[in-house]
């Protein structure tokens, strides 16, 4: 598909493109060759967003039989005994010969039918993503498209599908050979006419300017030393000066100019966002492209402009369906609707099909319809079904407990709360004695320590916002829930052990309920309150 846009691209055009950007010390000198890439690199993406939003309104037009084709890709991938339909390619066949599974099924079958992956395919809809995002981007913050105005200070990168040549031609802010954070962050520093910040995730963003903060005299020394570059003194006292008057509102003072955050939102990612909007990052809009969830790129956002994300299901491969989410006990052989039966105002969980692993996979990520997009649906993604908490069949969802937490920790004097991690108590065996609870771990900001009346806050909060629960508490079934101040850096620390995991999906979800016991130690072990 991209060699596809390449050769399309005018002679002149493409030759622009496909030139080295001038080195460092010839900038100068070639200044005039730098500007003319720069320009033929957003002419090039403007045609080639102009391309594909030309397909996603003929797909979206005509969903169902773009996901009939969708479906026939699937099928005609799977090999041997893994596609028992035949050549069948009709739907009803499908779903009755392939029955539903999760995750959780397809990691104890150790590798055989893994579900789909955001490594597996980087297809249409990861392209469209990118290329749709950034001209959406240029739109919504025509500045960004000025040289030298962008820079990415994580390794990972928030698009989806990341094409270096057309990083490289659009000029942005990036040490030659950098493949960690603080250089990535150090080069950021050097430039303070920054109009957008790039990071691949809110909660790796989260991580730099805490690290920022626990490093910033070390940075600002090596700025004034020109380590590496040229010596910048004066901007190394700025960042001293900059750092001394505290977290918030640190980005805009350090970058005056600086318009939007780009990171690409993923599960359990809606915390940082909140954090880092409160604090280091206030004043300033926030752009995810796209929405990766557990199999993979699924939602496009077209909308830099809404403060939340709205997110359109493309019709294309892979194979997306939607499971509708009742409540109370599931049912024995529940079915699935496709994108153009999707009802406003309903909610569905996501089920992922792939020509990789022909499973039909459910994700788990829970999405709500808000609107349509020609016959697709536009939804918001909700929570997490994995990261629901249950000592006694409470289920207590992702979306319900960080409400009640948020309620809590704004009844704690001056706390703004960071990150956190629950856990079951049968988890770390620390119910002996006691009726089955939540170990909750938190990382906080202006608060040190935690009294037993804010300790009992989150108890409360929780009884307020799910009935059962405060049924459960009343009867003594359930105990108090128990909460841990940790140290900075803890989660940190934790999403770096994760994403050292061989398995870690891509982007990295950030769990909010720990399963595994070696974790939920990790976190006990750096308990300071």
């Amino acid at each position: 598909m991209l060699l596809l846009l390449l050769l399309l691209l005018p002679p002149f055009l493409l030759l622009l493109l496909l030139l080295p950007p001038p080195l460092p010390l010839l900038r100068r000198r070639l200044s005039w060759l730098a500007s003319l890439q720069h320009r033929a690199a957003w002419r090039a993406l403007g045609w080639a967003a102009a391309w594909q939003q030309r397909r996603l309104e003929q797909s979206t037009l005509d969903a169902g039989q773009t996901q009939q084709q969708a479906l026939r890709w699937c099928l005609q991938g799977a090999q041997g005994s893994r596609c028992p339909l035949m050549g069948s390619t009709d739907t009803s066949t499908f779903r009755t010969h392939l029955p539903l599974t999760d995750t959780s099924q397809e990691e104890e079958r150790q590798g055989q039918l893994l579900p789909p992956t955001a490594t597996q395919y980087h297809g249409e809809v990861s392209l469209q993503a990118t290329l749709l995002g950034l001209e959406a981007l240029g739109k919504a913050f025509p500045e960004v498209q000025a040289p030298r105005s962008t820079a990415r200070v994580t390794p990972s990168s928030p698009w989806p599908c990341p094409l270096a040549w057309l990083c490289q031609a659009l000029d942005q802010v990036s040490p030659p050979g950098a493949h960690d954070s603080r250089s990535l962050l150090l080069e950021a520093l050097r430039h303070p006419g920054l109009r957008a910040l790039e990071a691949g995730t809110a909660a790796e963003l989260l991580d730099v300017f805490l690290g920022l903060e626990a490093d910033g005299e070390e940075l600002a020394e090596a700025i004034a030393a020109g380590n590496p570059g040229v010596p910048l003194p004066r901007r190394a006292a700025e960042l001293r000066e900059t750092l001394e008057q505290g977290p918030r509102g640190l980005a805009l003072r350090l970058w005056p100019k600086l318009q939007v955050v780009v990171t690409l939102d993923a599960g359990g990612q809606a915390q940082a966002v909140a954090a880092l909007g409160a604090l280091w990052c206030q004043g300033l809009s926030f752009f995810s492209p796209a929405y990766a969830a557990a199999g993979g790129v699924v939602g496009l956002n077209l909308w830099p402009e809404e403060p939340r994300g709205r997110y359109l299901l493309p019709p294309g491969a892979p194979f997306v369906e939607l499971l509708q989410v009742t409540k109370g006990a599931p049912e024995e052989a529940p079915s699935t609707v496709l994108l153009t039966e999707a009802q406003q105002g309903e909610e569905y969980e996501l089920v992922l099909t792939d020509h990789a692993s022909l499973t039909r996979c459910r994700l788990g990520d829970v999405v709500q319809v808000v609107g349509a997009y020609n016959q697709c649906p536009v939804v918001r993604f909700v929570r997490r079904l994995g990261q629901a908490l249950s000592v006694r069949g409470e289920d207590i969802g992702e979306d319900t407990f960080s409400e009640a937490l948020s309620r809590a920790v704004g009844q704690w004097p001056g706390a703004k709360l960071l990150d956190h991690s629950c856990v079951e108590s049968s988890i770390l065996d620390s119910s002996e004695g006691s009726a089955p609870h939540y170990e909750v771990f938190v990382t906080l900001r202006g608060l040190r320590n935690l009294s037993e009346q804010n300790r009992d806050k989150l108890d409360r909060c929780l009884q307020e916002v799910s009935p059962h629960y405060k049924s459960l508490r009343f009867r003594g079934s359930v105990g108090p829930a128990r909460v841990h101040l940790v140290e900075q850096g803890a989660f940190r620390a934790l999403r770096g052990a994760l994403a050292a995991c061989p398995t870690c999906p891509f982007p990295p979800e950030m769990p909010r309920v720990l399963r595994h016991r070696h974790l939920a130690q990790f976190l006990q072990r750096r308990v300071v309150s």
